[in-house]
């Protein structure tokens, strides 16, 4: 049994890292607005305040990169994250209706995803994601767009001790950083109501056979990825977990409009991770990313 209240105070302190305290430091100054909220593909938020006010929102941006999900325009600042996350959020999109239900995102990172589900009236929406520099994105944002949605520094291995159940579950582009899929397939179910529902998306490999590709040190330059599964295998995954129901809604290989180098991010992307002289394949030799979104009720 883990207690999340004494958890959650230690990870407070994960605030005033070294890398994360000046962040916060410069959260601390941002002055109130009342600002006009435009969510759409792009999250925007414009008010009437003074240039020095904008450079300095801008200033702070900048501090905090890498912005990996997005895209955010904050008055004259926008932020061209790594990932278009509207493709993604735009392609699940005609398979959920929120209205009403209480929603957690795992693995939510800047809060990108939970900002456009605002939208549909949800009548909670808690954000799970272990990383302080995500929850200071959150913040950054949220100060401006005023939202009660709830964000824990947390993971999947917290939901079943959590004081709430959910209706419906976000997990995007999660389960293949788990060594262990099956129990976070397991610990997933146990966060959801009778009748709740798993909206989950990961990278895949086509076959018939019930069978997961095991990258040797790293899949498309990543390292911590472990499992690729078939869909059958993630049938089975899901099916050892205790879900009752397995729905495929969706395939798509990883394209370069969604995923891309930009002057929001260091290092590379995905034009880098792919064979220069194939693009079907990885530097690796395996195949190239492609995602399977799946709905899964218990």
């Amino acid at each position: 049994m883990i207690d999340l209240t004494l958890l959650k105070k230690e990870r407070e302190k994960w605030l005033t890292w070294k890398d994360i305290k000046p962040l916060r430091e410069a959260l601390a100054t941002l002055a109130p607005c009342d600002a006009s909220i435009t969510i759409e593909d792009t999250i925007m938020i414009d008010a009437h305040i003074p240039q020095e006010q904008k450079d300095a929102i801008d200033k702070i941006a900048r501090m905090m990169k890498p912005w990996r999900k997005g895209p955010f325009k904050l008055f004259d600042t926008f932020i061209d994250s790594e990932w278009n996350s509207a493709i993604k959020y735009n392609l699940l999109q005609p398979y959920f209706n929120l209205k009403d239900r209480c929603v957690a995102d795992i693995g939510c990172n800047n809060g990108y995803y939970m900002f456009r589900m605002l939208e549909q009236n949800p009548s909670k929406i808690v954000g799970f994601d272990p990383s302080p520099l995500c929850l200071t994105q959150f913040d950054f944002v949220n100060h401006f767009l005023k939202s009660d949605i709830r964000y824990e520094l947390l993971g999947i291995e917290h939901l079943e001790f959590y004081k709430e159940k959910f209706d419906t579950i976000f997990c995007l582009g999660v389960l293949y950083h788990r060594p262990d899929p099956v129990g976070a397939l397991k610990s997933l179910k146990k966060g959801l109501n009778k009748g709740g529902e798993l909206f989950l998306d990961t990278f895949m490999i086509d076959g018939a056979e019930e069978i997961a590709l095991t990258p040797n040190k790293t899949y498309s330059k990543i390292p911590n990825i472990y499992f690729v599964p078939t869909i059958p295998a993630l049938k089975n995954w899901c099916i050892r977990a205790g879900f009752k129901e397995f729905e495929v809604l969706e395939i798509k290989k990883t394209e370069v409009d969604e995923q891309r180098k930009t002057e929001w991010i260091p290092g590379q992307s995905l034009d880098n991770f792919l064979d220069e002289n194939d693009p079907n394949y990885t530097v690796e030799g395996y195949p190239a990313p492609k995602r399977v979104y799946i709905r899964a009720k218990v």
